[in-house]
Parts: C-alpha cells; sequence; structure tokens
C-alpha cells in the first residue's frame, strides 16, 4: 500500500486511491486546490514521500538538471520563494528568482500576458505570486509552459494548502475524524481559503475563530457546506481549543487594511501562549503557515505540538514533488 493510501483515511462512499505515477500532471497548471481528487492528492502525497527519503538518504537528486524555474513574485515573500528554490536546487535543477518586480520591465507599462510570454522562453515552469485575485488565472491563459500559483491575492495559495495537508498527515497519522481550527484572518488569509477546500474533501471538522470583521467568506463556507462538512464559527478560542486536534493559526495581515485604526483594533486579537497550549489536547498539532508577528509566543517553540518549522520542511518535498510531476520528471 502507498504512503497516502495508507495514511489517508477516506470513507467508504469514496473510491480507493489508486496512485499510480501516471504521468497526469505532466505539463499542467496549478491554479486551485479545487482541481485536485482525492486520488490526485494521494499521488502527489507519495512522490513527495519518496523524495523525503531520498534527500534525507543522500541530499538531493539529479531529474531536473537542466530545467530553470522562473520564480516572479509581485508580493514581497521569503518563505515560498525560498521554498521553490530549494526544491528546485533538490531536483537538480536551477532557478531564475524575480523577486523585486518593481524593478523590472512591469515598472516601464509592461502587462502581464506579455512578462509571462517572455519568461517562459528562458524556463520550464513558472512560480507566480501576485497581488491581484484572478491574476495567475490569466497568466495560464496565455502560457505554453507549466504556471504554479504561489497565491494570487486574497485568492488561494494551493501549494501552501497542499503542503499543510501533508504536515497533517505527517503530524497525526489521519486526517479523517479530526476537528481543524482556524484561527486569526480567515476573511483575507488565502492559506485558510485552499485549506478548508482541500479538507473538505475528508471527514472532519472546521471551526472558525476570528474578529467578527475578519470571519470566513460567507460563499466559502457555503461551498464547503454542500460537502456536507460540519462547521461553527466562533470568536473566543477557549470555546474550541479542548476539541480541537489540529490549530492552524494565522496573522492579522496588516497589508491587507486600508484603514489602519481597523487593523489596530484587531491585530492582537488573539496570541498562542503556554497557558493556551496547557488547554489543548496533548497531540494536538499547532501550525502557522508563517510569518508570525506575535500571535504565536516564542516560548511555545519548544513545545513539541509546535509543528510550524517542521510545516516548512515538509514543504520543500510538496513542491519538490510539484515540479517534479508538471516538469513531467517524477
Amino acid at each position: 500500500m502507498t504512503f497516502a493510501a495508507n495514511m489517508i483515511q477516506v470513507e467508504s462512499r469514496r473510491l480507493p486511491f489508486q496512485a499510480q505515477h501516471d504521468g497526469r500532471f505532466r505539463g499542467q497548471h496549478i491554479l486551485s486546490v479545487s482541481q485536485f481528487s482525492l486520488d490526485d492528492v494521494a499521488y502527489i502525497f507519495d512522490v513527495a514521500e519518496e523524495f523525503r527519503l531520498i534527500v534525507k538518504r543522500v541530499g538531493s537528486l539529479e531529474i531536473c538538471k537542466g530545467n530553470i524555474l522562473v520564480n516572479l513574485f509581485y508580493e514581497p515573500s521569503t518563505r515560498t520563494s525560498s521554498s521553490f528554490m530549494a526544491a528546485m536546487h533538490r531536483l537538480g535543477g536551477t532557478v531564475i528568482p524575480i523577486n523585486e518586480v518593481r524593478y523590472s520591465s512591469v515598472s516601464k507599462g509592461e502587462s502581464l500576458p506579455d512578462t509571462i510570454r517572455t519568461l517562459e522562453a528562458y524556463a520550464d515552469a513558472i512560480v507566480l505570486r501576485h497581488h491581484e485575485v484572478g491574476s495567475v488565472a490569466q497568466a495560464a491563459s496565455v502560457a505554453h509552459k507549466p504556471i504554479i500559483n504561489a497565491g494570487d491575492g486574497i485568492g488561494e495559495h494551493p501549494t501552501q494548502a497542499l503542503l499543510d495537508l501533508y504536515t497533517i498527515l505527517q503530524e497525526r497519522g489521519r486526517i479523517a475524524g479530526l476537528t481543524v481550527t482556524m484561527l486569526g484572518d480567515l476573511k483575507y488569509g488565502r492559506t485558510v481559503h485552499s485549506l478548508a477546500k482541500l479538507l473538505a474533501m475528508f471527514d472532519v471538522r472546521l471551526r472558525y475563530v476570528s474578529p467578527e470583521i475578519l470571519t470566513m467568506p460567507p460563499e466559502l463556507i457555503v461551498q464547503i457546506g454542500e460537502k456536507g462538512i460540519e462547521q461553527a464559527e466562533y470568536t473566543d478560542l477557549n470555546a474550541v481549543i479542548a476539541e480541537t486536534d489540529v490549530l492552524y493559526v494565522t496573522r492579522i495581515q496588516k497589508e491587507r487594511f486600508t484603514d489602519p485604526a481597523a487593523y489596530d483594533n484587531v491585530k492582537d486579537s488573539y496570541v498562542i501562549t503556554p497557558e493556551t497550549m496547557a488547554l489543548a489536547k496533548p497531540d494536538m498539532v499547532l501550525m502557522h503557515p508563517l510569518p508570525r508577528v506575535g500571535e504565536i509566543r516564542m516560548d511555545v517553540d519548544g513545545d513539541p505540538r509546535a509543528a510550524y518549522f517542521r510545516q516548512v520542511e515538509y514543504g520543500v518535498f510538496v513542491r519538490m514533488a510539484l515540479l517534479a510531476l508538471v516538469m513531467g520528471k517524477a
């Protein structure tokens, strides 16, 4: 039995996994978690697990030797950009990093489609982060090489959601039956939007904890509810901490606010402390997509349930898998 088929416990009404490496993602764009089936998730995770074990033994591979990746980031990024660079280097490929787009031809008025058409002439795939929802889909509509969505405004962040799910599997050994609590900025948080959609494929319970002005988008709650997923909204973490199996914390995103006073009113709404952790289950998993700006105190880092830095490492293996798959190398 494969890694993913063994770890992802699927309800009896769903089809069993057939995670054979069949080249299904070769040349494909990665735009949204909505494009994935359960079988696709298992397929990606099996490849990621293979790469994790290989990296642990020998450090890197050569399967993407000669391949080039463009990292095109219109928004600041440290973790996602570096994670994709590390993934490509671990595969034996090279990267063209473009993290300061304001200094590029864009500052001269070049359109996104023209930028994509130019850069794909140099590379085998493009990782794109953009501040506008729908921008990555626009890029994909003109591209002949795979486009990977690294975040489009407040829309989606599918590779983050995949690595988050992979983290839950590694830390808890299953997904089915878990209660996952999402805390913080649920209105603008593209990571929670994508993760909630992905978790809706499984038999889970979702709890949303946020200030009243930062609740999960109603249309997303309706979409997830149509999958038969139990959901509930709160403003107080203490109301759900004792039942939580996975606590997914997000920062309040200052850059998404047009009114500084509104940000100041909610920025310190939730802070995870050792006292908070004392109320949680002994095997609860504490996650965060990072960066954090005070919502998890540093004296929590030593708690074995704090998985956010392991989460970063797991992300490299998932992104290795995605890059290898879209380039037809897995």
